[in-house]
This record gives C-alpha cells, structure tokens and sequence, in this order.
C-alpha cells in the first residue's frame, strides 16, 4: 500500500508564515557557519603560533621539518586530513604573516579561512594588507579576491 500526498493550496497565512520559517533557518544556517568558520580559523592560528614560539623558536630547517612532520602525522590520526604537513605550515605562515591576535580576531569575523590562504603567500606585507581590508571593507568572496589579485588590482591602484 502506497501512501500519496496530495498538495493543498497554501492560505496567505501559511505561506507567510512558511516565508518567515524560511527565513530563520536561512539565518541560523549562516551564523552556525560564520561561527564555525570563525572558531576554525582562530583555531589555526593558535596551532600555528604554538608550533612556531613554543617549539620551533627559529631552530635550524631540519629540526623544524621534523617536528612539523610528527605534529602532522598524530593530528592526521586523531582529527583526519584536515592536519596534513602542509596544512600545518600553512598554520604555522599564517601565525607569522599575522602575529597579533587581535587583528586575526578583527580579520576573522569577515574573511573565512579560505582567504587567509590566499593571502598568506603575498609576500608584500602592504599588497597583503591592501587585499585583506579590500575584502573587509568589499566584502568579496574568495573567487574575487583571487581575480582582483590576478588582475594585479593593488599594483594598478598604488
């Protein structure tokens, strides 16, 4: 025995009332995101900035690439991919291009992780500031940013 639905027609009521419901999921869908963004971000950073002050402390390559590795491979095992060596040193650039948690803190409630790894390899610290506060200020999503530095926007501008 199949069981069939039929569709009624909505009130005027309803389908505000949908409308309305609609709205709050849509919102609470975006804030869950933009918290778990933010907190995944913040997160980064700190990991990156404990492994570069606490344990490496400017020691020599080796030693670093070392230490990388092993840091790499137990995260890998208790949290997945999302700790790969070269996610790590991407952590490690990010907490070194921006050492102050305050500006991360500020950075981070508009820019998702996605751009800072886009702006982590700008090694021009005023071109990477320019496109950090353009995508503040523009609020451009990740694929603007890579065409407006693609086009060479900041060296057009300055």
């Amino acid at each position: 025995m199949t069981l069939q639905y039929q569709e009624t027609a909505l009130t005027p009521q309803v389908e505000n009332l949908v409308g309305e419901l609609r709205g709050m999921i849509d919102e609470a869908r975006s804030s869950i995101a933009s918290t778990i963004n933010s907190t995944l971000t913040m997160l980064y950073w700190h990991v990156g900035t404990r492994i570069q002050k606490e344990i490496l402390k400017g020691e020599r390559a080796e030693y670093g690439r070392s230490i990388v590795a092993t840091v790499s491979r137990q995260l890998t095992n208790d949290y997945g991919k999302g700790f790969s060596e070269k996610s790590i040193r991407r952590m490690i650039q990010f907490g070194e291009i921006f050492p102050k948690e305050p500006i991360v803190a500020a950075l981070m409630r508009q820019l998702s992780w996605t751009h800072f790894t886009v702006l982590i390899p700008i090694k021009d610290t005023i071109k990477r500031d320019f496109y950090a506060e353009m995508c503040r200020i523009e609020r451009w999503n990740v694929r603007t940013l890579q065409k407006k530095i693609d086009s060479m926007l900041f060296e057009r501008t300055a």
